[in-house]
């Protein structure tokens, strides 16, 4: 893969966090249009249940492979090529999907909308902390998962209005995805390599003994206990707090019509008239993100997560309890979830390595909610225990996140360009520190 000449002016910081943070509302839009769509197509063009789960399952397996491979691309050849690329993959597994009459066709836009969505999320996301300051790398993240919650919104939005129109109404969901990509992909044109990455690729090339330089590979994030240690913590915590997420988005209406008795319309006028909601948190995150506040924020957003699922658990599935829980989830996740987990995963690994290990703890967690989603719809049946075993299993996931990252760890943002031997005894030293934004901690 050879890198694509990039524009020699910086863009403005926001500019970059919007267009490559789309890569959120992509994947939040492909997989919520699927989910939508392929039940459509599903009565229109004749697809059998075993073709249905089999095209779901694949749009899963295929976003982790992506993550892992684009990741480790991104690393390798430069964020600025892997991100051109994935948004091409995205149009052109989109455009199949809309013109496809058949489950062959089907299948080959799936895995390329998958894999291309997939590998696009590390390398935007580190494009966009390699491009941002210690005071607010967190809040540009953090922006993200705005864009990520625009993403269901616009796919909710427009089943709602198309939803009755058989297969056209599939055809146009596919089709936001695609044209959303489009725009993104012209955006990107923009968008300079990563002067982070540029220099830690020289250095490497010309030998150089500097931190980025040195500590690229899967030996280095494996072999290190500087590395190892918050890779171990992040997969913990992501994969295991993804799994109440994940039955939530998939079986969220099937348990609220049999255990809530409620219609499928109740339920997702619910979800829509909460949606404010969801960006009211975002924001307040990106307000406390990057100030020493945040791993209070964190224990706070915690113990909400953690009530959330617990909720009816005690207090029985009923219309009130389920509203309250969709409340209070919603403003744990905000400060306890996957925003946290994106600067987490930033700070935490230099640059040749870090789009590889985001991509890896992306791919993981989305691998084991796939497997958990095969045996969910049996505990649905039960659902006061199954909501136990997701507050038990979210509850030890978000305990090995205040453990890896309770204790101040230096930002390798600020050390990655020094000698290796000076940069550990930093490391080392601020070890001990409280958790804070690096701008709080280094001098």
């Amino acid at each position: 893969m050879s890198a694509v000449p990039a524009p020699t002016r910086a863009p403005h910081l926001w500019w970059v966090a919007t267009v490559c943070g789309m890569a959120s509302f992509i994947d939040a839009a492909a997989i919520v249009s699927s989910g939508i769509a392929l039940v459509i197509y599903q009565q229109t063009i004749g697809l059998t249940d075993g073709q249905l789960g089999a095209l779901s399952a694949a749009l899963t397996l295929s976003i982790a492979i992506g993550a892992i491979s684009g990741g480790r691309l991104g690393d390798r050849f430069g964020r600025r090529a892997v991100f051109l690329v994935t948004m091409v993959m995205v149009i052109i597994g989109a455009m199949l999907l809309v013109l496809a009459g058949g489950f062959a066709s089907l299948m080959v836009g799936t895995i390329l909308l998958g894999l291309g969505s997939g590998a696009d999320l590390p390398v935007s996301l580190a494009t966009i902390s390699e491009a941002a300051t210690d005071a607010n790398r967190g809040k540009l993240l953090g922006f993200s998962q705005i864009l990520w919650t625009g993403g269901i919104l616009s796919s909710t939005a427009i089943s709602a209005i198309v939803g009755g129109m058989g297969r056209l109404g599939g055809q146009l969901l596919f089709a936001q995805v695609g044209v959303a990509a489009l725009l993104v992909l012209l955006a990107r044109l923009t968008i300079p390599e990563s002067a982070s990455w540029s220099a830690a690729h020289s250095e490497r090339k010309a030998g150089a003994r500097t931190v980025r330089a040195e500590r690229t590979g899967l030996k280095d994030l494996l072999g290190d206990r500087l590395y190892l240690m918050p890779f171990l913590a992040l997969l913990g915590f992501y994969t295991l707090t993804n799994l109440g997420a994940n039955t939530g988005g998939q079986f969220g209406t099937l348990i609220a019509v049999n255990a809530v008795g409620i219609s499928v319309q109740l339920n997702s006028t619910i979800g829509l008239v909460l949606f404010p909601l969801g960006f009211v948190w975002a924001l307040l995150f990106m307000r406390i993100v990057d100030t020493p506040r945040r791993m209070t924020w964190f224990v706070i957003g915690a113990v909400a997560l953690a009530v959330s699922y617990l909720l009816p658990v005690v207090l029985g599935f009923s219309l009130p309890v389920w509203i309250a829980m969709q409340v209070i989830n919603g403003f744990g996740g905000a400060f306890a979830f996957e925003a946290m987990m994106k600067v987490w995963s930033q700070e935490s690994f230099p640059t040749l390595m870090r789009s590889s290990a985001q991509g890896t703890v992306i791919a993981v967690a989305r691998v084991v909610a796939a497997g958990a989603a095969t045996v969910t719809p049996v505990l649905s049946h039960t659902p006061r225990v199954l909501y136990l075993c997701i507050f038990a299993v979210a509850s030890i996931g978000l305990l090995i996140g205040y453990l890896g990252f309770r204790k101040g760890r230096a930002n390798l943002f600020d050390v990655e360009a020094k000698d290796l031997a000076e940069a550990q005894v930093e490391l080392m030293a601020q070890g001990h520190r409280r958790d804070a934004p690096a701008s709080a901690r280094l001098p």
